[in-house]
């Protein structure tokens, strides 16, 4: 049985809890929060050994791995004594709000040959597994451009600071909310190689950002736009959604179903047809031995243990993935507080090399000599 520790006992902390501790080969050992009224509970009810101190908790508890759900300034700190103590890792996303923190820890459990993972759990979502797959396989040709938005509930009045909303304790909604389109993003085409035109807004908080916008520009020419906003109740609960263009086609996805449109001048993947094709998360998706809000929770932790259980040294949600999209969002925030605004209409002269570059474009080598016999 592998041991575990649940360490911080907020709203995902609870879910972690309960998934885990009906895994068949997990042991929960112990959990660790300062809320003295929910241990309390759960020593009452469950046996569980409860820990008010996180460094007690290491020192006298032998476990296998630990799950960290704290808040995401504390992050760095928690994954470091963990690894030093050689206990595997998973750790909530965002991973760390320090990029050169993350790029230590991620490089620490790799030289200790520890299992880690960061709680992205949409990589888990069939329909967005179905995705990648897609993608993988070339069935919308060449992708060039990509808007990846979520949107939620979150904040909807001015009201007391939180740690959520401080952006030195959360990040705000860029680390909250972005991260999890970014992250996909980053999964499915890398990390871009720059930014711009990077908005994070305040709208009811008064230390972070409510809603984020942006652009990721990535080589030969593919971008992607997005479009974030945590301060939305049209929307019941967090929405997070992708659409892909290609030159075959184009896909649609969100947690429910990924729709895909592929013209006939590309390779068919099996199990599809030229023109709009529909799959269904739950046709895709695998039954699971415990349900809690939904089933990719329960796949994730699940992917996590097996880890463990065989010695994998790759894990599709490890630090170095996550630390990428550490990355992009220090890269957003650097764009933000350096954008250039332009405040007055200034009409565009496009200079000769460019347009002779889209001339080239059509009509190949032969335009070029042309032009240079003129300018003689």
């Amino acid at each position: 049985m592998i041991k575990v520790a649940v360490v911080g006992l907020g709203k995902m902390g609870l879910s972690h809890l309960s998934i885990i501790k009906a895994h068949p080969d997990v042991s929960l050992v112990a959990v660790c929060d300062t809320a003295k009224y929910v241990l309390d509970l759960l020593e009452k009810y469950t046996g569980v050994a409860v820990y008010s101190d996180y460094d007690t908790l290491l020192q006298q508890e032998a476990l296998d791995a630990v799950i960290i759900a704290t808040p995401s300034s504390s992050h760095g700190p928690m994954v470091r004594a963990a690894l030093q103590r050689n206990i595997n890792v998973f750790c909530e996303k965002p991973f760390c709000l320090d990029v050169d923190e993350g790029k230590e820890l991620a490089q620490l459990a790799q030289s200790k040959g520890l299992v880690n993972q960061v709680g992205y759990h949409y990589r888990f979502d069939a329909a967005f597994q179905e995705t990648k797959r897609l993608l993988d396989a070339g069935a919308i040709g060449e992708v060039t451009h990509i808007l990846a938005e979520a949107y939620g509930p979150v904040i909807l009045q001015p009201k007391g600071a939180t740690w959520r909303t401080r952006r030195s304790e959360g990040g705000g909604c860029l680390y909250d909310y972005a991260a999890h389109p970014l992250n996909l993003i980053n999964w499915y085409f890398g990390r871009p190689e720059s930014v711009g035109g990077t908005v994070l807004n305040q709208i009811f908080s008064q230390e972070t950002d409510d809603e984020v916008y942006g652009t990721l520009y990535f080589p030969g020419g593919k971008s992607a736009q997005i479009s974030v906003n945590w301060s939305d109740e049209s929307y019941r609960r967090m929405t997070t959604k992708l659409n892909i263009w290609g030159t075959g086609g184009r896909i649609y996805v969100d947690r429910q179903e990924c729709q895909v449109y592929i013209r006939d001048n590309v390779a068919v993947p099996a199990g599809y047809e030229p023109g709009w094709n529909v799959r269904y998360t739950t046709e895709l998706t695998p039954e699971v031995w415990f349900y809690v809000r939904g089933e990719e929770y329960s796949s994730q932790l699940d992917y996590f243990i097996r880890c463990i259980k065989e010695g994998r040294k790759e894990n599709v949600n490890s630090f170095a993935s996550a630390l990428e999209t550490d990355q992009v969002m220090a890269m957003m925030i650097t764009d933000s507080e350096q954008g250039r605004h332009v405040g007055e209409y200034t009409p565009v002269v496009r200079s000769e090399p460019s347009i002779m570059r889209w001339l080239h474009r059509l009509f190949g080598k032969r335009i070029m000599d042309f032009h240079k016999k003129i300018k003689k």
